[in-house]
């Protein structure tokens, strides 16, 4: 386990190794906010980084999600802020947002909890932030995939909502989000193909091994409310065939349930990549993402 989750921050630090492209700061440059408490986990608080583009708005907005099995990463991830930043010199309001990680005790559904509450914060604050509430989208990797994704395929009627809000009007927001960007992230924790040193993580969230804890782990998978007559928003999924973290099988169980409801999305297929990937394949990847994102969110009416 420790191996793997070396392995994995390892290869997200390498991935770092294109932010050298970001130049000094520019007139042109989004306004960063750090640390912002947004709402609470329990008793603790929870902070975001916002990234808001130069110019009068509103703007769509992206909430970034990180990664680390549930178990580890943070909102000051070098990666994801620097995708934050990207994000906003194309003209989105960037959040990298924190959640409650299982070390602390939080089992699911304390991570969505948090993520929907900082979609409610984002909407509530909207005008400050310049932001377009009818426009917000969602991108994660690995764990952070997880949970994006069911930031966009749950409702307010599955009861994941959480009560984390810091103003009872923010409670009132939604927290459905128009488009996601999903980075190898897990979608079946009942049936997840895991290697055996992975599934400490998985029982990690649940409380307990996914067999005594079935119920939850079905509740805790995307794949579980991919329903006729429920919105689902676009969604376009990024993974590698060699995946030995998250097996390539999440994502084509994923893609073949979004086909069969007609959900406009897509499968980039990272052909002999593991759980992630350097170089100019991730700037192609961030290239494709915001592209995905320009498609449904800037072109949304």
């Amino acid at each position: 386990m420790k191996t793997i989750l070396i392995s994995t921050v390892m290869t997200f630090l390498s991935c770092c190794t294109i932010s050298g492209q970001e130049a000094s700061p520019k007139s042109s440059d989004p306004k960063i906010e750090k640390s912002i408490i947004f709402g609470k986990g329990g008793d603790t608080n929870l902070e975001l980084n916002l990234a808001i583009p130069q110019g009068k708005g509103p703007f769509p907005a992206v909430i970034l999600v990180h990664g680390g099995g549930w178990k580890g990463g943070s909102y000051k991830d070098v990666l994801m802020n620097m995708i934050m930043i990207r994000l906003a010199r194309a003209g989105y309001v960037g959040a990298c947002i924190q959640y409650r990680l299982t070390p602390s005790g939080a089992r699911f559904p304390s991570q969505i909890e948090d993520c929907k509450c900082a979609v409610r914060w984002l909407r509530g604050n909207a005008e400050k932030y310049k932001v377009d509430s009818s426009r917000i989208g969602a991108l994660g990797g690995s764990a952070g995939g997880h949970l994006v994704l069911l930031l966009g395929v749950t409702t307010s009627e599955d009861g994941l909502e959480g009560k984390g809000d810091l103003q009872p009007e923010f409670a009132k927001q939604s927290s459905a989000v128009q488009a996601v960007v999903n980075i190898f992230g897990p979608t079946d924790l009942v049936n997840g193909d895991w290697e055996p040193e992975v599934e400490p993580l998985i029982n990690e969230l649940l409380g307990g091994t996914v067999k005594d804890n079935k119920a939850l782990a079905t509740r805790a998978s995307p794949l579980t409310y991919l329903k006729k007559d429920r919105a689902i928003p676009p969604i376009l999924t990024f993974h590698g065939t060699k995946d030995n973290i998250v097996p390539y099988i999440h994502a084509t169980k994923l893609q073949k349930a979004l086909d069969a409801l007609n959900v406009p999305s897509k499968l980039v297929t990272m052909e002999g990549d593991g759980h992630g990937w350097v170089g100019e394949k991730l700037e192609l990847t961030l290239k494709q993402s915001i592209q995905f994102l320009d498609e449904h969110l800037k072109a949304r009416k």
